[in-house]
């Protein structure tokens, strides 16, 4: 079989801006996302994707109160908006990838998976939520909202605005592992743990129940590269190389660099913990286990870091 690598796209590279943030918007942006892993599948990559979705549950949410307030519709629980957009970002993908590959004359198929991932009902990040959400709002616009909404929270998000956070308990376990495993083996190119996944609880009884929350996509992707032995993680983002002494005149863009050097890294805070750092912590994860590789670039360098041309390499 050839390599397994996985590929984690951003939920925020599918909305590029408040202006562009349509359903045809993000098709747009997935179908440019499509033809960079073509090109590794084309290059005899085994390929999973993962994909972020916050914005799009953020916007499945407000969508679900507005609906609520204006004309009593039921509201969506958190859970099901991260299960509704696992199935309609992973269908766009799995489209998107499927007319690349016919157009190219690459016998592949391509399947999304509707993944449940366990979490621990007693985590800690239930009082104290982390995870970003929705549209980006001026201070002003959030103090507005907090007045209508008293119990949400506000935090300000890499320079770029003020952003609803949400809890964001760790992953433990991926329920339908051994079906994603079955269809990586009979060649299918996978979309899974879409959003990091429909968070559940697991009872006494081996029953599970969803639980309100968003997990975040690269812990999970973490996760499941280690659960089906992948080789290499890529996780995409803004930005081609990760950088420390980020904005500042010392600002330096990392090619290559160990596990070790990555942990020092982490101690002299160089990677802000509402956007790289957890990108930094599930790659570290995933290297303490089987994996070989983590890549880190933007989702246009795909074919070039792929050959070590582009993006950020953290090796053991």
């Amino acid at each position: 079989m050839e390599k397994l690598v996985i590929v984690a796209i951003g939920g925020n590279s599918l909305v590029r801006d408040n202006g562009r943030d349509t359903i045809q918007d993000q098709y747009e942006a997935v179908c440019e996302t499509a033809v960079n892993i073509a090109d590794m599948v084309e290059a005899g990559y085994n390929v999973v994707v993962t994909h972020g979705n916050g914005p799009q549950v953020g916007f499945g949410l407000r969508r679900s109160e507005i609906a609520n307030e204006i004309a009593g519709m039921p509201e969506v629980p958190l859970v099901n908006c991260g299960a509704d957009t696992q199935g309609g970002i992973g269908y766009q993908i799995q489209q998107a990838l499927t007319n690349e590959f016919a157009q190219r004359g690459i016998n592949k198929k391509v399947a999304t998976v509707i993944t449940q991932v366990e979490v621990s009902k007693d985590d800690p990040n239930f009082k104290n939520p982390t995870k970003p959400v929705g549209a980006f709002y001026t201070l002003e616009q959030s103090e507005e909202m907090k007045k209508e909404h008293p119990d949400w929270i506000f935090i300000e998000d890499s320079g770029r605005g003020y952003r609803r956070v949400v809890p964001s308990p760790k992953p433990i376990d991926i329920v339908e592992k051994d079906a994603i495993k079955t269809l990586i083996n009979s060649g299918f190119v996978v979309i899974a743990v879409g959003g990091g996944g429909i968070p559940v609880v697991k009872s006494d009884n081996n029953t599970y129940q969803g639980i309100d929350a968003v997990i975040d996509k690269d812990f999970a992707t973490s996760l499941l590269a280690d659960q089906v032995n992948a080789e290499t993680l890529i996780i995409t983002t803004g930005v081609s190389r990760v950088c420390i002494n980020f904005g500042k005149p010392n600002q330096l863009a990392l090619e290559k660099i160990s596990v070790e050097e990555t942990k020092q890294y982490v101690l002299e805070n160089h990677f802000p913990p509402g956007s790289m750092l957890p990108k930094i912590e599930a790659s570290l994860s995933f290297l303490e286990n089987n994996g070989t590789r983590v890549i880190i670039t933007n989702p246009e360098s795909l074919k070039d870091a792929i050959n070590e041309n582009a993006g950020t390499h953290i090796v053991k």
